[in-house]
């Protein structure tokens, strides 16, 4: 509890100083996880008074990803904008948005809040879940943030060009020494770490599957659309709700869905894969060309569109299940699907 106490109390401290009247989400600064090392990367909400806080981008990958919605290349109003965002988040909301641990929380701290915009609520934003209660660890570091977020913001409410940075690509970073029992904070200019991408394990295919509908099924002109993204509700098993991948096949020409799937985190790469095999078998047809958006994808498929002889292209838009998509989206969000 006592950890609890703590992110509460940095909380109204920040909160206190309202320091979003003279910062804008675009003053990017960094600090340092004292136990990592990891750099969270933090902007200050509220400037256009809708929603007022703090998120810390955790790592280089969730910077960049920032960076891109910032310049325009991810667009807010995106289906998956919200599956970029791999964050810590304080925010100051209305007491009816909090849950019932949260509330049990502040009533064990002996807290209170009143009004609107008044109210604490400490997230975990992580690619494909619903945001979460933070652990221990996750607390911890959003303490030291919210602290030393308080004490930069006041700075620079005094001298605007405190993130200027006098070599380019590094970010003002605050950074911990430690020295007896405590901390230290120092200032620093540091280029984000480079991060390299995962390596993608491409599930095998079954070759005697692949063969059997190569002799089997006859060539058609039918140019397909696909592609995986994250479905528009959640899936409460395990640990922590999660969003699925919803699997989507679509005619090119006529815009007919030829076949869905939803997915798990775990097998959805085997479940593409299958899934237009399946379709294959089911129309009893091969496709003249797939269709993808995504390098995942492409690399996916490569093996079956390799040995069936289908022509395999990627590229950035794929009208007819953009719209299927957004046809499917609002079914989902309307609760009409059965």
């Amino acid at each position: 509890m006592q950890e609890w106490r703590d992110l509460y109390q940095a909380a109204i401290k920040f909160k206190k100083i309202e320091c979003w009247n003279w910062m804008e989400d675009s003053n990017l600064f960094g600090v340092q996880n004292p136990e990592t090392g990891e750099i969270g990367y933090c902007c200050v909400l509220g400037a256009i008074g809708e929603v007022f806080g703090l998120v810390v981008y955790l790592g280089t990958k969730s910077l960049t990803d920032y960076l891109k919605i910032q310049s325009g290349e991810i667009l807010p109003e995106d289906f998956d904008t919200i599956h970029f965002q791999d964050c810590l988040m304080a925010s100051f909301d209305d007491r009816k948005f909090l849950k019932k641990p949260d509330l049990q929380t502040i009533k064990s701290l002996g807290l209170n809040f009143r009004g609107s915009k008044a109210w604490p609520l400490f997230r975990r934003y992580e690619p494909g879940f619903e945001p979460w209660y933070l652990n221990r660890q996750e607390a911890i570091f959003l303490t030291f943030a919210l602290e030393q977020a308080r004490e930069v913001a006041l700075r620079f409410q005094t001298n605007m060009e405190l993130f200027d940075s006098p070599v380019e690509g590094h970010y003002f970073v605050k950074v911990a020494d430690r020295a007896n029992e405590s901390l230290v904070w120092r200032d620093e200019w540091l280029k984000p770490a480079s991060f390299e991408k995962k390596e993608l394990v491409i599930p095998s295919v079954d070759e005697v599957r692949l063969q059997r509908i190569k002799n089997t099924v006859g060539q058609s002109q039918i140019v397909l659309e696909t592609d995986f993204f994250y479905a528009p509700f959640v899936i409460t098993e395990g640990e922590k709700p999660y969003f699925p991948y919803l699997l989507l096949c679509v005619d090119h020409r006529s815009g007919l869905v030829l076949g869905y799937h939803i997915a798990s985190h775990e097998g959805y790469r085997t479940d593409f894969q299958n899934q237009i095999l399946n379709l294959m078998e089911e129309v009893k047809s091969l496709p003249k060309e797939i269709r993808v958006k995504k390098e995942e994808s492409f690399k996916l498929l490569e093996p079956i569109a390799s040995k069936l002889g289908i022509k395999l292209t990627l590229l950035k838009n794929l009208p007819a299940l953009e719209e299927a998509r957004e046809e499917m989206q609002s079914i989902f969000l309307s609760g009409e699907f059965r």
